[in-house]
């Protein structure tokens, strides 16, 4: 999976083990760790965009990015903790 968050330049905003514009992804995985219910909402986060759950800097919008490639990156991110 790392192949396709560096596709989809995720690691543009993102690292696995700490803060570059956008939070660690194993940052997200302990938040969101048994929360099984919010992979679709994250998924489309990752898609939409949105703000506001990790301080001023909003997650743009990913338009390249389908919903089923989403569905895969935001499981692979919970499945680091």
């Amino acid at each position: 999976m790392p192949a396709l968050a560096r596709e989809r330049h995720c690691m543009n905003c993102h690292a696995l083990d700490h803060k570059v514009v956008g939070p660690a992804f194993e940052d997200v995985a302990k938040r969101y760790a048994g929360q099984g219910a919010m992979l679709p909402k994250l998924a489309a986060k990752v898609v939409r965009g949105g703000g506001g759950a990790w301080g001023p800097v909003p997650m743009p919008a990913n338009p390249q990015v389908t919903p089923d490639e989403a569905r895969q990156l935001v499981a692979w991110v919970l499945s680091l903790r």
